[in-house]
Protein backbone atom coordinates (compact mmCIF):
# COMPACT_ATOMS: atom_id res chain seq x y z
CA UNK A 1 0.00 0.00 0.00
CA UNK A 2 1.11 3.54 -0.77
CA UNK A 3 0.60 6.12 1.96
CA UNK A 4 -0.91 8.53 -0.55
CA UNK A 5 -3.62 6.00 -1.41
CA UNK A 6 -4.80 5.17 2.09
CA UNK A 7 -6.01 7.09 5.15
CA UNK A 8 -3.54 7.45 8.02
CA UNK A 9 -4.44 10.71 9.81
CA UNK A 10 -1.68 11.01 12.41
CA UNK A 11 -1.74 13.67 15.12
CA UNK A 12 1.15 15.49 16.80
CA UNK A 13 -0.65 15.95 20.11
CA UNK A 14 -2.78 13.66 22.25
CA UNK A 15 -6.48 14.54 22.38
CA UNK A 16 -7.79 15.80 25.70
CA UNK A 17 -10.30 12.93 25.95
CA UNK A 18 -7.54 10.29 26.11
CA UNK A 19 -6.34 9.25 29.57
CA UNK A 20 -4.01 6.29 29.03
CA UNK A 21 -1.19 5.56 26.57
CA UNK A 22 -3.07 3.04 24.42
CA UNK A 23 -5.99 5.42 23.98
CA UNK A 24 -3.71 8.35 23.12
CA UNK A 25 -1.64 6.34 20.66
CA UNK A 26 -4.57 4.65 18.94
CA UNK A 27 -5.96 8.11 18.18
CA UNK A 28 -2.62 9.80 17.38
CA UNK A 29 -1.54 6.94 15.09
CA UNK A 30 -4.82 7.11 13.19
CA UNK A 31 -6.16 3.70 14.24
CA UNK A 32 -9.48 4.92 15.64
CA UNK A 33 -11.72 7.95 15.93
CA UNK A 34 -14.38 8.56 18.57
CA UNK A 35 -17.89 8.83 17.12
CA UNK A 36 -19.83 9.12 20.37
CA UNK A 37 -19.23 8.27 24.02
CA UNK A 38 -18.01 4.66 24.19
CA UNK A 39 -18.11 4.01 20.42
CA UNK A 40 -15.17 4.18 18.00
CA UNK A 41 -14.67 3.91 14.26
CA UNK A 42 -11.70 1.83 13.10
CA UNK A 43 -9.74 3.57 10.36
CA UNK A 44 -7.56 1.63 7.85
CA UNK A 45 -4.58 0.99 10.18
CA UNK A 46 -6.86 -0.03 13.04
CA UNK A 47 -8.86 -2.29 10.76
CA UNK A 48 -5.69 -4.03 9.55
CA UNK A 49 -4.62 -4.76 13.14
CA UNK A 50 -8.15 -5.80 14.12
CA UNK A 51 -8.30 -8.25 11.22
CA UNK A 52 -4.92 -9.75 12.15
CA UNK A 53 -6.15 -10.36 15.70
CA UNK A 54 -9.37 -11.88 14.36
CA UNK A 55 -7.42 -14.11 11.94
CA UNK A 56 -5.31 -15.52 14.79
CA UNK A 57 -8.39 -16.07 16.96
CA UNK A 58 -10.28 -17.76 14.12
CA UNK A 59 -7.36 -20.02 13.19
CA UNK A 60 -6.88 -21.26 16.75
CA UNK A 61 -10.60 -21.70 17.40
CA UNK A 62 -10.94 -23.76 14.24
CA UNK A 63 -7.86 -25.74 15.22
CA UNK A 64 -9.54 -26.57 18.54
CA UNK A 65 -12.54 -28.05 16.72
CA UNK A 66 -14.96 -25.19 17.38
CA UNK A 67 -17.49 -24.31 14.65
CA UNK A 68 -18.09 -20.70 13.66
CA UNK A 69 -21.55 -19.13 13.64
CA UNK A 70 -22.80 -15.55 13.46
CA UNK A 71 -25.58 -14.50 15.82
CA UNK A 72 -27.76 -11.38 15.64
CA UNK A 73 -26.95 -8.28 17.62
CA UNK A 74 -30.66 -7.96 18.43
CA UNK A 75 -32.55 -10.19 20.84
CA UNK A 76 -35.85 -9.90 22.66
CA UNK A 77 -35.94 -9.52 26.42
CA UNK A 78 -37.89 -12.74 26.97
CA UNK A 79 -34.73 -14.86 26.78
CA UNK A 80 -33.00 -12.76 29.45
CA UNK A 81 -36.11 -12.99 31.62
CA UNK A 82 -36.21 -16.75 31.17
CA UNK A 83 -32.57 -17.18 32.21
CA UNK A 84 -33.01 -14.82 35.17
CA UNK A 85 -30.37 -12.34 33.99
CA UNK A 86 -32.58 -9.37 33.15
CA UNK A 87 -32.09 -7.90 36.63
CA UNK A 88 -28.42 -8.91 36.69
CA UNK A 89 -27.62 -6.69 33.69
CA UNK A 90 -30.04 -3.98 34.79
CA UNK A 91 -29.17 -0.52 33.52
CA UNK A 92 -26.26 -1.88 31.43
CA UNK A 93 -28.77 -3.12 28.84
CA UNK A 94 -29.41 -0.95 25.79
CA UNK A 95 -33.09 -1.53 25.05
CA UNK A 96 -35.76 -0.05 22.80
CA UNK A 97 -39.21 -0.79 21.47
CA UNK A 98 -39.59 -1.64 17.80
CA UNK A 99 -42.48 -0.30 15.72
CA UNK A 100 -44.67 -3.13 16.95
CA UNK A 101 -44.03 -2.24 20.59
CA UNK A 102 -41.86 -5.29 21.22
CA UNK A 103 -39.04 -4.77 23.73
CA UNK A 104 -35.69 -5.48 22.10
CA UNK A 105 -32.14 -5.39 23.43
CA UNK A 106 -28.76 -4.91 21.78
CA UNK A 107 -27.03 -8.10 22.89
CA UNK A 108 -24.62 -7.65 25.82
CA UNK A 109 -23.71 -11.33 25.41
CA UNK A 110 -25.16 -14.40 23.67
CA UNK A 111 -25.50 -17.25 26.19
CA UNK A 112 -29.30 -17.20 25.96
CA UNK A 113 -29.39 -16.94 22.16
CA UNK A 114 -26.99 -19.82 21.54
CA UNK A 115 -28.76 -21.97 24.14
CA UNK A 116 -32.08 -21.25 22.41
CA UNK A 117 -30.61 -22.38 19.07
CA UNK A 118 -29.04 -25.53 20.49
CA UNK A 119 -32.26 -26.31 22.36
CA UNK A 120 -34.15 -26.43 19.07
CA UNK A 121 -31.51 -27.99 16.83
CA UNK A 122 -29.69 -30.54 19.01
CA UNK A 123 -31.74 -33.05 20.98
CA UNK A 124 -29.81 -36.34 20.93
CA UNK A 125 -26.68 -37.48 22.73
CA UNK A 126 -25.37 -38.51 19.29
CA UNK A 127 -25.09 -34.82 18.33
CA UNK A 128 -22.88 -33.95 21.30
CA UNK A 129 -20.34 -32.65 22.15
CA UNK A 130 -20.23 -29.48 20.08
CA UNK A 131 -18.58 -26.07 20.51
CA UNK A 132 -19.91 -23.07 18.59
CA UNK A 133 -18.20 -19.68 18.42
CA UNK A 134 -18.63 -16.28 16.83
CA UNK A 135 -16.80 -12.97 16.48
CA UNK A 136 -19.42 -10.31 17.01
CA UNK A 137 -20.13 -6.84 18.39
CA UNK A 138 -21.61 -6.55 21.90
CA UNK A 139 -23.32 -3.62 23.57
CA UNK A 140 -23.43 -2.47 27.19
CA UNK A 141 -24.50 0.95 28.38
CA UNK A 142 -21.43 1.71 30.46
CA UNK A 143 -22.14 4.50 32.90
CA UNK A 144 -18.64 5.88 32.45
CA UNK A 145 -16.88 4.77 29.26
CA UNK A 146 -13.16 5.37 29.58
CA UNK A 147 -9.71 4.27 28.46
CA UNK A 148 -10.72 4.12 24.78
CA UNK A 149 -11.57 0.60 23.62
CA UNK A 150 -10.73 -0.91 27.03
CA UNK A 151 -14.07 0.20 28.47
CA UNK A 152 -16.59 1.11 25.81
CA UNK A 153 -20.28 0.73 25.10
CA UNK A 154 -19.69 -1.11 21.85
CA UNK A 155 -16.97 -3.76 21.69
CA UNK A 156 -15.93 -6.79 19.66
CA UNK A 157 -15.74 -10.20 21.29
CA UNK A 158 -15.01 -13.74 20.34
CA UNK A 159 -17.44 -15.82 22.36
CA UNK A 160 -17.62 -19.61 22.24
CA UNK A 161 -20.08 -22.02 23.85
CA UNK A 162 -19.54 -25.72 24.45
CA UNK A 163 -22.34 -28.25 24.98
CA UNK A 164 -21.58 -31.65 26.47
CA UNK A 165 -23.31 -34.72 27.87
CA UNK A 166 -21.83 -34.45 31.34
CA UNK A 167 -19.24 -32.88 33.60
CA UNK A 168 -16.44 -35.04 32.22
CA UNK A 169 -17.20 -33.81 28.72
CA UNK A 170 -17.30 -30.21 29.94
CA UNK A 171 -13.87 -30.61 31.52
CA UNK A 172 -12.48 -31.79 28.19
CA UNK A 173 -14.10 -28.94 26.22
CA UNK A 174 -12.91 -26.43 28.83
CA UNK A 175 -9.32 -27.66 28.51
CA UNK A 176 -9.45 -27.42 24.71
CA UNK A 177 -10.53 -23.78 24.96
CA UNK A 178 -8.02 -23.05 27.72
CA UNK A 179 -5.21 -24.38 25.52
CA UNK A 180 -6.51 -22.48 22.47
CA UNK A 181 -6.47 -19.25 24.48
CA UNK A 182 -2.86 -19.81 25.44
CA UNK A 183 -1.94 -20.27 21.77
CA UNK A 184 -3.88 -17.15 20.76
CA UNK A 185 -2.26 -14.90 23.32
CA UNK A 186 1.18 -16.40 22.65
CA UNK A 187 0.80 -15.63 18.95
CA UNK A 188 -0.33 -12.08 19.79
CA UNK A 189 2.92 -11.74 21.81
CA UNK A 190 1.11 -10.87 25.02
CA UNK A 191 2.74 -11.33 28.41
CA UNK A 192 -0.27 -12.73 30.25
CA UNK A 193 -1.15 -14.40 33.54
CA UNK A 194 -3.92 -16.96 34.03
CA UNK A 195 -5.83 -16.34 37.25
CA UNK A 196 -8.58 -18.18 39.05
CA UNK A 197 -11.67 -16.02 38.78
CA UNK A 198 -15.17 -15.53 40.12
CA UNK A 199 -17.89 -16.24 37.56
CA UNK A 200 -19.94 -13.16 38.47
CA UNK A 201 -22.99 -12.48 36.31
CA UNK A 202 -22.11 -15.41 34.06
CA UNK A 203 -22.76 -17.94 36.81
CA UNK A 204 -21.28 -21.42 36.92
CA UNK A 205 -18.84 -23.29 39.10
CA UNK A 206 -15.34 -22.43 37.88
CA UNK A 207 -13.60 -19.91 35.67
CA UNK A 208 -10.18 -18.57 34.72
CA UNK A 209 -9.25 -15.08 33.65
CA UNK A 210 -6.43 -14.24 31.25
CA UNK A 211 -4.86 -10.95 32.28
CA UNK A 212 -2.07 -8.71 31.01
CA UNK A 213 -0.34 -7.03 33.98
CA UNK A 214 -0.67 -3.27 33.58
CA UNK A 215 -0.99 -0.29 35.94
CA UNK A 216 -4.02 0.91 33.95
CA UNK A 217 -5.88 -2.40 34.21
CA UNK A 218 -9.21 -2.27 36.02
CA UNK A 219 -8.92 -5.82 37.35
CA UNK A 220 -6.95 -6.57 40.52
CA UNK A 221 -4.54 -9.49 40.25
CA UNK A 222 -3.32 -11.46 43.26
CA UNK A 223 -0.13 -13.41 42.58
CA UNK A 224 2.31 -15.62 44.46
CA UNK A 225 5.77 -15.50 42.91
CA UNK A 226 6.83 -18.54 44.91
CA UNK A 227 4.31 -21.23 43.90
CA UNK A 228 2.52 -19.52 41.00
CA UNK A 229 -0.89 -19.18 42.65
CA UNK A 230 -2.89 -16.44 40.92
CA UNK A 231 -6.46 -15.22 41.18
CA UNK A 232 -8.46 -12.11 40.55
CA UNK A 233 -9.61 -10.00 43.48
CA UNK A 234 -13.06 -11.59 43.77
CA UNK A 235 -11.70 -15.15 43.76
CA UNK A 236 -8.45 -14.73 45.68
CA UNK A 237 -8.03 -15.87 49.25
CA UNK A 238 -5.22 -15.55 51.75
CA UNK A 239 -3.74 -17.95 54.25
CA UNK A 240 -5.61 -17.80 57.59
CA UNK A 241 -4.14 -15.24 59.94
CA UNK A 242 -2.48 -16.75 63.02
CA UNK A 243 -4.39 -16.85 66.29
CA UNK A 244 -3.17 -14.71 69.18
CA UNK A 245 -1.61 -16.51 72.13
CA UNK A 246 -1.10 -15.61 75.78
CA UNK A 247 -3.45 -12.64 76.00
CA UNK A 248 -5.68 -11.59 78.86
CA UNK A 249 -9.25 -10.33 78.53
CA UNK A 250 -9.62 -6.73 79.63
CA UNK A 251 -12.74 -5.22 81.10
CA UNK A 252 -15.38 -4.13 78.57
CA UNK A 253 -15.57 -0.33 78.56
CA UNK A 254 -17.93 2.15 76.93
CA UNK A 255 -16.34 5.34 75.60
CA UNK A 256 -17.86 8.59 74.36
CA UNK A 257 -17.03 9.21 70.67
CA UNK A 258 -19.10 12.24 69.65
CA UNK A 259 -20.01 12.18 65.95
CA UNK A 260 -17.09 9.83 65.17
CA UNK A 261 -18.60 7.30 62.76
CA UNK A 262 -16.00 5.97 60.32
CA UNK A 263 -13.15 3.58 61.04
CA UNK A 264 -10.65 6.31 60.21
CA UNK A 265 -12.32 8.85 62.50
CA UNK A 266 -12.45 6.42 65.43
CA UNK A 267 -8.88 5.27 64.79
CA UNK A 268 -7.61 8.86 64.90
CA UNK A 269 -9.80 9.83 67.86
CA UNK A 270 -8.76 6.88 70.04
CA UNK A 271 -5.22 6.62 68.62
CA UNK A 272 -5.82 2.93 67.85
CA UNK A 273 -4.72 1.18 64.63
CA UNK A 274 -7.51 0.23 62.23
CA UNK A 275 -6.52 -3.43 62.24
CA UNK A 276 -7.39 -3.56 65.95
CA UNK A 277 -10.95 -2.47 65.28
CA UNK A 278 -13.95 -4.44 64.05
CA UNK A 279 -16.61 -2.98 61.79
CA UNK A 280 -20.15 -4.32 61.64
CA UNK A 281 -22.08 -4.24 58.37
CA UNK A 282 -25.78 -5.07 58.33
CA UNK A 283 -27.25 -6.67 55.22
CA UNK A 284 -30.75 -7.61 54.21
CA UNK A 285 -31.94 -10.51 52.05
CA UNK A 286 -35.63 -11.19 51.49
CA UNK A 287 -36.43 -9.06 54.54
CA UNK A 288 -34.05 -11.09 56.74
CA UNK A 289 -31.18 -9.23 58.41
CA UNK A 290 -27.68 -10.48 59.09
CA UNK A 291 -24.47 -8.84 60.26
CA UNK A 292 -20.98 -9.18 58.82
CA UNK A 293 -17.91 -8.54 60.98
CA UNK A 294 -14.61 -7.45 59.44
CA UNK A 295 -11.32 -6.16 60.73
CA UNK A 296 -11.28 -2.37 60.48
CA UNK A 297 -8.80 -2.25 57.59
CA UNK A 298 -10.48 -5.01 55.56
CA UNK A 299 -13.27 -4.90 52.94
CA UNK A 300 -16.04 -7.42 52.46
CA UNK A 301 -15.85 -9.59 49.33
CA UNK A 302 -19.53 -9.86 48.43
CA UNK A 303 -18.86 -12.55 45.83
CA UNK A 304 -17.38 -14.76 48.56
CA UNK A 305 -20.11 -13.78 51.00
CA UNK A 306 -22.73 -14.81 48.44
CA UNK A 307 -21.10 -18.23 48.07
CA UNK A 308 -20.76 -18.74 51.82
CA UNK A 309 -24.41 -17.90 52.50
CA UNK A 310 -25.81 -19.43 49.32
CA UNK A 311 -27.63 -16.18 48.54
CA UNK A 312 -28.09 -14.89 45.01
CA UNK A 313 -29.07 -11.41 46.10
CA UNK A 314 -28.60 -9.27 49.19
CA UNK A 315 -27.80 -5.64 49.88
CA UNK A 316 -26.64 -3.33 52.62
CA UNK A 317 -29.53 -2.41 54.86
CA UNK A 318 -31.00 1.07 54.67
CA UNK A 319 -30.30 3.72 57.29
CA UNK A 320 -33.78 3.28 58.73
CA UNK A 321 -33.41 -0.51 58.96
CA UNK A 322 -30.02 -0.24 60.68
CA UNK A 323 -31.32 2.24 63.22
CA UNK A 324 -34.32 0.01 64.02
CA UNK A 325 -32.07 -3.05 64.46
CA UNK A 326 -29.43 -1.34 66.62
CA UNK A 327 -31.25 1.49 68.36
CA UNK A 328 -28.46 3.84 67.30
CA UNK A 329 -27.53 6.09 64.42
CA UNK A 330 -25.54 4.69 61.52
CA UNK A 331 -21.83 4.60 62.36
CA UNK A 332 -22.21 3.18 65.86
CA UNK A 333 -23.22 -0.41 65.03
CA UNK A 334 -21.50 -3.26 66.87
CA UNK A 335 -22.02 -6.98 67.56
CA UNK A 336 -22.55 -6.76 71.34
CA UNK A 337 -26.25 -7.16 72.06
CA UNK A 338 -27.16 -7.48 68.38
CA UNK A 339 -30.15 -9.82 67.91
CA UNK A 340 -29.49 -11.00 64.35
CA UNK A 341 -27.27 -13.67 62.77
CA UNK A 342 -23.57 -12.72 62.84
CA UNK A 343 -21.05 -13.89 60.21
CA UNK A 344 -17.43 -13.04 61.02
CA UNK A 345 -14.40 -13.05 58.76
CA UNK A 346 -11.62 -15.35 59.96
CA UNK A 347 -9.35 -12.38 60.68
CA UNK A 348 -11.81 -11.14 63.34
CA UNK A 349 -11.35 -14.36 65.34
CA UNK A 350 -7.63 -13.60 65.72
CA UNK A 351 -8.30 -10.34 67.58
CA UNK A 352 -8.70 -9.69 71.27
CA UNK A 353 -9.69 -6.59 73.23
CA UNK A 354 -10.78 -4.79 70.07
CA UNK A 355 -12.98 -1.73 69.41
CA UNK A 356 -16.53 -1.86 68.02
CA UNK A 357 -19.60 0.30 67.87
CA UNK A 358 -21.74 0.25 71.02
CA UNK A 359 -25.19 0.26 69.35
CA UNK A 360 -25.60 3.58 71.10
CA UNK A 361 -25.32 6.92 69.33
CA UNK A 362 -21.95 8.64 69.93
CA UNK A 363 -20.48 5.66 71.81
CA UNK A 364 -18.06 2.84 71.08
CA UNK A 365 -16.88 -0.15 73.12
CA UNK A 366 -13.28 -0.88 74.09
CA UNK A 367 -11.87 -4.33 74.91
CA UNK A 368 -14.54 -6.32 73.11
CA UNK A 369 -13.96 -10.07 72.84
CA UNK A 370 -15.95 -12.68 70.95
CA UNK A 371 -17.47 -15.56 72.94
CA UNK A 372 -17.37 -13.48 76.14
CA UNK A 373 -19.27 -10.46 74.80
CA UNK A 374 -21.15 -11.80 71.78
CA UNK A 375 -21.68 -14.99 69.81
CA UNK A 376 -20.47 -15.57 66.25
CA UNK A 377 -22.89 -17.76 64.29
CA UNK A 378 -20.58 -18.46 61.35
CA UNK A 379 -16.88 -17.95 60.57
CA UNK A 380 -15.74 -17.76 56.94
CA UNK A 381 -13.22 -16.19 54.59
CA UNK A 382 -15.32 -13.27 53.30
CA UNK A 383 -12.81 -10.46 52.76
CA UNK A 384 -10.61 -9.19 49.97
CA UNK A 385 -6.91 -10.02 50.10
CA UNK A 386 -4.80 -7.06 51.24
CA UNK A 387 -1.13 -6.12 51.04
CA UNK A 388 0.89 -8.27 53.42
CA UNK A 389 -1.35 -11.34 53.26
CA UNK A 390 0.23 -14.71 52.60
CA UNK A 391 -0.43 -17.33 49.92
CA UNK A 392 -3.04 -19.96 50.92
CA UNK A 393 -0.88 -22.69 49.31
CA UNK A 394 2.73 -21.95 50.29
CA UNK A 395 2.40 -19.09 52.83
CA UNK A 396 4.66 -16.82 50.76
CA UNK A 397 3.78 -13.10 50.71
CA UNK A 398 1.24 -12.31 47.99
CA UNK A 399 1.66 -9.54 45.41
CA UNK A 400 -1.26 -7.29 44.48
CA UNK A 401 -1.21 -5.58 41.10
CA UNK A 402 -3.50 -4.48 38.28
CA UNK A 403 -4.26 -6.24 35.03
CA UNK A 404 -6.19 -5.89 31.77
CA UNK A 405 -8.64 -8.75 31.25
CA UNK A 406 -8.26 -10.08 27.69
CA UNK A 407 -10.05 -13.43 28.03
CA UNK A 408 -12.26 -15.41 30.38
CA UNK A 409 -13.35 -19.05 30.37
CA UNK A 410 -16.30 -20.35 32.42
CA UNK A 411 -17.74 -23.72 33.38
CA UNK A 412 -21.42 -22.86 33.33
CA UNK A 413 -22.79 -26.33 33.98
CA UNK A 414 -26.56 -26.42 33.48
CA UNK A 415 -27.34 -22.84 34.58
CA UNK A 416 -28.71 -21.79 31.19
CA UNK A 417 -29.71 -25.13 29.73
CA UNK A 418 -31.91 -25.91 32.74
CA UNK A 419 -33.48 -22.43 32.74
CA UNK A 420 -34.19 -22.54 28.99
CA UNK A 421 -34.98 -26.30 28.98
CA UNK A 422 -32.21 -27.14 26.50
CA UNK A 423 -32.29 -30.90 27.03
CA UNK A 424 -31.11 -33.98 25.14
CA UNK A 425 -32.12 -37.62 25.17
CA UNK A 426 -29.42 -39.98 26.43
CA UNK A 427 -28.79 -43.54 25.23
CA UNK A 428 -31.58 -44.80 27.50
CA UNK A 429 -34.05 -42.25 26.19
CA UNK A 430 -33.94 -40.16 29.37
CA UNK A 431 -34.10 -36.37 29.13
CA UNK A 432 -31.14 -34.47 30.60
CA UNK A 433 -29.92 -30.86 30.45
CA UNK A 434 -26.89 -30.21 28.29
CA UNK A 435 -23.75 -29.25 30.23
CA UNK A 436 -22.36 -25.94 29.06
CA UNK A 437 -19.17 -23.88 29.00
CA UNK A 438 -18.61 -20.29 27.87
CA UNK A 439 -15.39 -18.74 26.58
CA UNK A 440 -14.82 -15.03 25.76
CA UNK A 441 -11.99 -12.96 24.30
CA UNK A 442 -12.01 -9.16 24.09
CA UNK A 443 -10.70 -8.63 20.56
CA UNK A 444 -10.40 -4.83 20.92
CA UNK A 445 -8.73 -5.28 24.29
CA UNK A 446 -5.91 -7.31 22.75
CA UNK A 447 -4.98 -4.30 20.61
CA UNK A 448 -5.06 -1.88 23.55
CA UNK A 449 -3.18 -4.30 25.81
CA UNK A 450 -0.39 -4.75 23.25
CA UNK A 451 0.04 -0.98 22.96
CA UNK A 452 0.05 -0.51 26.75
CA UNK A 453 2.94 -2.95 27.16
CA UNK A 454 4.75 -2.20 23.90
CA UNK A 455 5.34 1.49 23.22
CA UNK A 456 7.88 4.22 23.90
CA UNK A 457 7.93 8.01 23.86
CA UNK A 458 7.85 7.97 20.05
CA UNK A 459 4.83 5.74 19.55
CA UNK A 460 3.61 2.17 19.18
CA UNK A 461 5.95 -0.82 18.83
CA UNK A 462 4.02 -3.61 17.09
CA UNK A 463 5.03 -7.26 17.18
CA UNK A 464 5.38 -8.80 13.73
CA UNK A 465 2.22 -10.89 14.20
CA UNK A 466 -0.08 -7.86 14.64
CA UNK A 467 1.69 -5.03 12.80
CA UNK A 468 -0.58 -3.39 10.20
CA UNK A 469 2.48 -3.35 7.94
CA UNK A 470 5.74 -5.18 8.59
CA UNK A 471 7.92 -2.85 6.53
CA UNK A 472 7.73 0.85 5.68
CA UNK A 473 9.81 2.18 2.80
CA UNK A 474 10.83 5.83 3.26
CA UNK A 475 12.35 7.67 0.31
CA UNK A 476 13.82 10.76 1.97
CA UNK A 477 13.23 12.96 -1.07
CA UNK A 478 10.38 11.92 -3.38
CA UNK A 479 11.59 14.45 -5.97
CA UNK A 480 14.89 12.58 -6.30
CA UNK A 481 14.29 10.29 -9.28
CA UNK A 482 17.05 7.85 -8.31
CA UNK A 483 15.65 7.41 -4.76
CA UNK A 484 12.06 7.08 -5.94
CA UNK A 485 12.94 4.53 -8.63
CA UNK A 486 14.71 2.45 -5.96
CA UNK A 487 11.77 2.81 -3.57
CA UNK A 488 9.28 1.67 -6.21
CA UNK A 489 11.50 -1.25 -7.21
CA UNK A 490 11.81 -2.45 -3.59
CA UNK A 491 8.10 -1.88 -3.04
CA UNK A 492 7.21 -4.01 -6.06
CA UNK A 493 9.52 -6.79 -4.84
CA UNK A 494 8.17 -6.64 -1.26
CA UNK A 495 4.51 -6.83 -2.34
CA UNK A 496 5.28 -10.20 -3.94
CA UNK A 497 6.96 -11.59 -0.81
CA UNK A 498 4.81 -14.04 1.14
CA UNK A 499 4.17 -12.98 4.75
CA UNK A 500 5.32 -9.38 4.25
CA UNK A 501 2.95 -6.41 4.29
CA UNK A 502 4.64 -3.27 3.04
CA UNK A 503 3.81 0.45 3.13
CA UNK A 504 5.49 2.98 0.83
CA UNK A 505 5.61 6.50 2.26
CA UNK A 506 5.40 8.40 -1.02
CA UNK A 507 4.34 11.71 0.55
CA UNK A 508 6.20 14.86 -0.39
CA UNK A 509 7.03 15.85 3.19
CA UNK A 510 10.13 16.67 5.21
CA UNK A 511 12.13 13.57 6.26
CA UNK A 512 11.67 14.35 9.96
CA UNK A 513 7.88 14.24 9.63
CA UNK A 514 8.01 10.90 7.81
CA UNK A 515 10.38 9.38 10.36
CA UNK A 516 8.22 10.56 13.26
CA UNK A 517 5.08 9.15 11.65
CA UNK A 518 6.80 5.82 10.99
CA UNK A 519 7.77 5.56 14.67
CA UNK A 520 4.31 6.69 15.80
CA UNK A 521 2.42 4.03 13.85
CA UNK A 522 4.96 1.46 15.00
CA UNK A 523 5.98 -0.41 11.84
CA UNK A 524 8.69 -2.96 12.90
CA UNK A 525 11.11 -2.37 10.00
CA UNK A 526 12.04 0.85 8.19
CA UNK A 527 13.87 0.88 4.86
CA UNK A 528 15.36 4.35 4.39
CA UNK A 529 16.47 5.47 0.94
CA UNK A 530 18.42 8.70 1.18
CA UNK A 531 21.73 10.37 0.46
CA UNK A 532 23.74 7.22 1.26
CA UNK A 533 21.94 5.38 -1.53
CA UNK A 534 22.71 8.01 -4.11
CA UNK A 535 26.38 7.89 -3.06
CA UNK A 536 27.04 4.18 -2.37
CA UNK A 537 23.86 2.38 -3.48
CA UNK A 538 23.38 1.21 0.12
CA UNK A 539 20.01 1.15 1.83
CA UNK A 540 19.54 1.71 5.55
CA UNK A 541 17.34 -0.81 7.37
CA UNK A 542 16.33 0.27 10.87
CA UNK A 543 14.42 -1.78 13.47
CA UNK A 544 11.68 0.06 15.36
CA UNK A 545 12.04 -1.75 18.69
CA UNK A 546 15.80 -2.01 19.16
CA UNK A 547 16.93 0.89 16.98
CA UNK A 548 19.49 -1.39 15.26
CA UNK A 549 20.64 -0.26 11.83
CA UNK A 550 21.77 -2.50 8.96
CA UNK A 551 23.20 -1.47 5.61
CA UNK A 552 22.63 -3.49 2.45
CA UNK A 553 22.81 -3.08 -1.29
CA UNK A 554 19.51 -2.95 -3.14
CA UNK A 555 20.00 -6.32 -4.84
CA UNK A 556 20.30 -7.99 -1.40
CA UNK A 557 17.24 -6.30 0.11
CA UNK A 558 14.89 -9.28 -0.10
CA UNK A 559 17.37 -11.70 1.48
CA UNK A 560 18.33 -9.25 4.23
CA UNK A 561 14.70 -8.47 4.96
CA UNK A 562 13.79 -12.15 5.22
CA UNK A 563 16.72 -12.68 7.60
CA UNK A 564 15.55 -9.77 9.76
CA UNK A 565 11.95 -10.97 9.68
CA UNK A 566 12.92 -14.44 10.90
CA UNK A 567 15.15 -12.89 13.56
CA UNK A 568 12.32 -10.69 14.86
CA UNK A 569 9.84 -13.56 14.93
CA UNK A 570 12.31 -15.77 16.78
CA UNK A 571 13.15 -12.99 19.25
CA UNK A 572 9.48 -12.25 19.94
CA UNK A 573 8.69 -15.92 20.40
CA UNK A 574 11.53 -16.49 22.85
CA UNK A 575 10.58 -13.34 24.78
CA UNK A 576 7.10 -14.79 25.24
Amino acid sequence: MKWSQTLIPTLKESPSEAEIDSHKLMIRAGLIRRITSGAYAYLPLGTLVLNKVIAIVREEMNRSGAIEVFLPALQHLDLLKESGRLDVFGADLITFQDRHGKETVLSPTHEEVITYIVKNEINSYKQLPITLYQIQTKFRDEMRPRFGVLRSKEFIMKDAYSFDLDEKGLNNSYQLMYDAYCRIFDRCRLDYIIAEADSGAMGGDASHEFMVPSPVGEDILILCRNCGYSANRERAEAAPLPQQENYSLRKLEEIYTPDKRTIREISDFLNISQHHMVKTLIYTSQEQLFAVLLRGDHEVNEARLSGVLGLKSFELASRETIERATGANVGFTGPVGLKIKIIADQAVTTLSNFVTGANKTDYHLLNVNSERDFKIDQIANIRYVTQGDNCPHCNHVLEISQGIEIGHVFKLGTKYTSALKAHYLDADGKEKPKVMGCYGIGVNRIIAAIIEISHDENGIIWPMSLAPYHVIIIPVNVKDTICMDAARSIYDDMTNMKGIDVLLDDRDLRPGVKFKDADLIGIPVKIIIGKKYTETKELEIKLRKSGEVFLTHIENTKQELERIRQHLIKTERSAN
